[in-house]
C-alpha cells in the first residue's frame, strides 16, 4: 500500500495531472479526489447512508428527467478549467454540453450528499464554487437517518445562491426545475432504516 506524506501533495495541479496515479495518489482514493483552483481535496470513502441515498436519488431524478436533460451520478467530473475538477454526488446536465468524459460547463444542478466527513466542504466551499461556475440549482442532501433533509438553493443575480426549500424527513421536496420532481427525505433513507 502506497503511504503518502504531506509533501508529497503540495502544490498545485491540473487536471492534466489529475490522473491521479501522476502524483502518487493511490487509485482507490479516485473517485474521491477533487480538484479547486489547482488544490487537491482528498476525501474519505462514503458511508452506507451516504451511498443508500445517493441511489435512490439518482434514480429518481433519472426517471423523472425529460429532454434535453441528462442525470448522472458520481463520479464525473465537471471540468471547466484545467485547475477545476469538481464530482457532485449528483448532476443534471444539458445533454448537449456532455462529452463523454466529462461536464466542461457548469451542470444546471449540482447535488452533494453530506456525510460526516464532507458535510463542511459540501455546504461551503463546494457550494461557493457551483455558484461561481454558474450552477443554476445545487441541492444538499443530508442522509441523517434520524432527521434526513434536502435544501436547495437557487442561484440569483448571476453570482449567489438564495435558499429556496428545506424540508426535513417526510415533507415533500418538490421541484419544478430543471424538470419536475417530488420526494420526501424519508424516502432516499428508507432502505437505511430498519
Amino acid at each position: 500500500e502506497t503511504r503518502l506524506g504531506e509533501k508529497d501533495l503540495i502544490g498545485y495541479y491540473s487536471a492534466a495531472s489529475a490522473d491521479y496515479g501522476a502524483v502518487g495518489v493511490p487509485e482507490k482514493f479516485c473517485p474521491t479526489i477533487e480538484l479547486i483552483d489547482g488544490e487537491l481535496l482528498v476525501g474519505a470513502a462514503p458511508g452506507w447512508p451516504h451511498q443508500g441515498a445517493l441511489v435512490e436519488l439518482a434514480s429518481q431524478l433519472h426517471i423523472a428527467c425529460t429532454p434535453p436533460f441528462r442525470v448522472l451520478p458520481a463520479p464525473f467530473a465537471v471540468r471547466p478549467d484545467p485547475f477545476t475538477e469538481l464530482r457532485p454526488d449528483v448532476l443534471v446536465a444539458r445533454h448537449e454540453d456532455l462529452t463523454l468524459r466529462n461536464l466542461p460547463t457548469a451542470p444546471v444542478l449540482a447535488i452533494e450528499v453530506a456525510s460526516p466527513s464532507s458535510r463542511l466542504k459540501d455546504a461551503n466551499l463546494k457550494k461557493a464554487v457551483y455558484a461561481r461556475l454558474g450552477a443554476r440549482f445545487f441541492w444538499l442532501v443530508d442522509p441523517d437517518l434520524e432527521e434526513p433533509s434536502v435544501t436547495a438553493w437557487e442561484l440569483v443575480g448571476g453570482a449567489q445562491y438564495q435558499r429556496i426549500a428545506r424540508v426535513r424527513d417526510a415533507e415533500v421536496f418538490e421541484a419544478a426545475e430543471p424538470f419536475g420532481v417530488k420526494f420526501s427525505p424519508a424516502d432516499l433513507v428508507s432502505g437505511l432504516r430498519p
